[in-house]
């Protein structure tokens, strides 16, 4: 399985530090996003980070930033959204349903499958599947190696998830949770807990 982070969605102080270590640690896929942010924080945050990495990194808006260093591709939140105009390069989509994920997956490199379990960065946003209904739609073909799951997705689902037969995880919340933004300095519990996920997902 893929193991992919998410980016808060808001800017911090020791946030490049944080994920150059983590990349480091052998992230597969970085996805930047800031909703509504100014190019300008998003070209600081990318000018922070090492350049080797540039390859591993997807953004959310800001489609320009793709060229201009170099990245892996972008993300559309939509299933069924246009891409930009003139747009060539890898891309990849979200998708709440699984009946949007045919349509989502054609020609995307991968989709995220959203509100898997409950979701942490949305308290009000709660599981939108069952068991089974995952388990039918990987017997359909419908959730394979390119589908990758989303929302609550924390180190006690790993296996559960590896079983359902997605191709990879997308890590939030339970990564996040472990450092404080506004109070700490000192990350080595949330760079110990990516290394024991990153364990499991290998």
């Amino acid at each position: 399985m893929k193991l992919v982070l998410m980016t808060k969605p808001t800017f911090f102080v020791e946030e490049d530090k944080i994920l150059s270590n983590l990349l480091d640690e052998g992230m597969d896929i970085l996805h930047i996003y800031k909703p509504e942010s100014s190019p300008m924080f998003l070209e600081r945050l990318l000018s922070l980070l090492p350049e080797e990495y540039y390859k591993k990194m997807v953004v959310h808006e800001h489609y320009y930033l793709k060229e201009e260093y170099g990245l892996r591709g972008i993300h559309i939140d939509e299933p069924l959204a246009p891409l930009p105009a003139g747009y060539k390069g890898k891309f990849s989509r979200t998708c709440t349903s699984i009946e949007d994920l045919k349509e989502a997956k054609k020609k995307s490199e991968y989709v995220f499958l959203k509100y898997i379990y409950d979701s942490y960065s949305e308290p009000d946003k709660k599981s939108g599947f069952t068991i089974d209904q995952l388990l039918e739609a990987r017997k359909q073909g419908l959730i394979d190696k390119h589908v990758y799951a989303l929302g609550g997705v924390k180190i006690d689902n790993l296996k559960e998830l590896k079983q359902i037969g997605f191709g990879g995880v997308v890590v939030c919340g339970d990564i996040w949770k472990r450092f404080n933004i506004h109070n700490q300095q000192d990350y080595k519990e949330l760079l110990n807990h990516f290394i024991k996920i990153k364990k499991i997902v290998d």
